[in-house]
């Protein structure tokens, strides 16, 4: 073609032609660099990712993320790992994309403990069995090295089902755990290597339990002995030999019976497969006591024992190994006044009773001591005869009266009304104590029901005897009123005789009322020595006429006065054949 007569356009836009190819040039140059962007990886400050090492010097490792530039990490970083080669794959953390110098920091000891973290979060709530290194003691426990670079706590309660006392023979060795416990906050994580062995004991139990039946006999090793029984390791799973259920009889400790890691049949005499529980027996495997027993033994029979065992009811004798008797509190003496069995037996002491009562079938025995002894009540009347005197001790109060012993076996009482002649006395307890001898008048004997009434007072004359004649009906003496009140008044006559005055016997002779504390004459209206009680007025002194006493009758009166006081001064202390003035007094009146 020729182009030498071509002429150019004279309307031809150069500069849109210029502008168009430069747009066109930018944008193939932004593909051009999106594309390249897009060939590296993308990642952020603090994330994990993997890298090929493409240089290892003595100061640090050169690592190839896929990013615009490499990355480094320091040496020190994969010492741990002396075999590690250019070409191998790592695991990095992005510290910073960029240093002052545009270098990206990477480090892989950080990724390391980001990715054993992550692993023990998972072993924890997935309760995986993990693999550690013991590393040292400390106190409580040891220290374990877990997914290479995470120390863990292992507590010694923590190491095994049995008590541990040498941590130190754990140390240095690889043990499998369990993560029981972890604490973000404070990076702690606690291991234990005692549950992986009670989940195996746990299912050895299961499988051991499965097969059991009562009345089953097994042999075990006696592992543990407490003051209330003995567990025995069954080859996997433990049960409970009871204290009862070592032998028929009686013993304070185990260790009487077994010894720790000795070998014994046992037989399962109960089991909870659900709890786990196993209650065996030793003594079952052998026959019961009982059934040895002299089958010839009866009732009435005398039989020997040893006191195994005290309460206040009873005592318990161990007449063989196994074979016990009762003794009742009540057996034990012919007294009947409350006692306990300690006031007559101690644990230890070897009795002879009598056997009361005999089941063989329900293995019951009941026993007596005081069937040994005679009877007192068979020849009661004869010792204690009435109006016998003797001394008794004071054993018990009642409103009524006091019980007192005489001899072991046999009580009496005394009633309140028959403690004294002359005292008013409202309770037992304010004539004599507990304990206090007393003596005592025999009043009456009832063998068949065991029964002695007794009397104090009766040991002395009665003072209402000379009374009687002193204070008859008529006479008038000097008396002191004491105490009044809405009814009369109390006076108090010769001799300290009290006399009561009823209010319309108090009227004197002026028409005015006695008063208290006043001294008059008084006129006995009324005497009744049953009830020890003497009625006088003061109003009939002078109504009835003044009372003439002769010379003679002064007399008597002072000779009476000098008799009663002497009386009054013996009284409670002198017997009746001591008292020969009461006879004279009543001859004198």
């Amino acid at each position: 073609m020729d182009y030498k007569n071509v002429k150019p356009l004279a309307d031809f836009d150069w500069d849109a032609v210029n502008e168009k190819a430069g747009k066109i040039a930018v944008q193939k140059a932004d593909e051009k660099n999106d594309a390249y962007d897009k060939s590296f990886n993308s990642f952020t400050e603090q994330d994990v990712i993997e890298g090929t090492i493409v240089a290892i010097t003595d100061r640090e490792v050169v690592v190839n993320v896929g990013a615009k530039s490499d990355g480094v990490i320091p040496a020190a970083e994969v010492r741990y790992n002396p075999d590690l080669k250019v070409g191998d794959k790592i695991e990095v953390y992005v510290d910073s994309q960029e240093d002052a110098n545009g270098q990206l920091q990477l480090s892989h000891r950080k990724a390391r403990i980001l990715k054993s973290w992550e692993r023990v979060n998972q072993a924890y709530e997935s309760q995986e069995i993990i693999t550690g290194h013991v590393k040292s003691r400390t106190k409580g426990g040891l220290i374990v090295t877990v997914f290479e670079n995470i120390e863990a706590f292992l507590p010694g309660s923590q190491i095994d089902v049995k008590p541990i006392r040498d941590y130190d023979v754990y140390v240095d060795k690889q043990m499998e755990f369990k993560v029981v416990k972890i604490n973000h906050e404070y990076k702690n994580v606690v291991v234990s290597h005692k549950a992986l062995i009670e989940d195996e004991i746990e299912a050895q139990k299961a499988e051991i339990i499965s097969h059991l039946e009562k009345g089953q006999v097994l042999e075990g090793v006696v592992k543990n002995i407490t003051s209330y029984g003995v567990f025995v390791d069954l080859g996997g799973v433990d049960g409970l030999i009871h204290i009862t259920d070592l032998s028929w009889g009686r013993i304070s400790h185990p260790e009487e019976i077994v010894q720790l890691d000795q070998k014994i049949n046992v037989v399962i005499l109960d089991f909870d497969e659900a709890k786990r529980r196993i209650a065996l027996g030793l003594k079952q495997l052998t026959p019961h006591p009982w059934d040895a027993l002299d089958a010839n033994l009866k009732e009435g029979d005398h039989i020997k024992g040893k006191v195994v065992v005290l309460a206040d009811y009873g005592a318990f004798v161990e007449v063989m190994p196994g074979v016990e008797g009762l003794i009742h509190v009540s057996e034990m003496s012919w007294s009947q006044h409350l006692r306990s069995a300690q006031d007559f037996l101690k644990v230890g002491d070897e009795v002879e009773a009598v056997i009361l009562n005999l089941d063989r079938e329900n293995r019951k025995m009941s026993l007596g001591i005081r069937q040994l002894m005679p009877d007192p009540w068979l020849s009661i009347a004869e010792k204690y005869p009435v109006g016998s005197k003797h001394t008794a001790t004071v054993r018990n109060f009642t409103n009524f009266g006091i019980f007192v012993e005489l001899e072991e076996g046999v009580d009496g009482l005394i009633h309140i009304s028959d403690l004294s002649w002359s005292k008013k006395i409202k309770h037992p307890a304010e004539f004599t104590k507990i304990g206090e001898k007393i003596d005592v008048v025999v009043l009456e004997v009832d063998a068949e029901n065991r029964r002695l009434s007794l009397g104090h007072k009766q040991l002395e004359e009665n003072p209402w005897d000379v009374y009687e004649s002193l204070f008859s009906v008529g006479s008038v003496h000097q008396g002191k009123i004491v105490n009044m009140n809405d009814k009369g008044a109390t006076v108090m006559l010769p001799y300290d005789v009290e006399a009561f005055a009823p209010m319309r016997h108090l009227d004197k002779e002026d028409k005015s009322k006695a008063k208290n504390g006043e001294t008059l004459d008084f006129k006995v209206i009324e005497f009744s020595k049953e009830s020890k009680k003497i009625i006088v007025s003061h109003t009939r002194t002078f109504q009835e006429g003044t009372d003439t006493r002769s010379e003679g009758d002064e007399k008597k009166s002072r000779n009476t006065s000098k008799s009663v006081k002497q009386i009054n001064e013996s009284l409670e202390k002198t017997t009746l054949g001591d008292l020969d003035i009461f006879q004279k007094l009543k001859e004198e009146n």
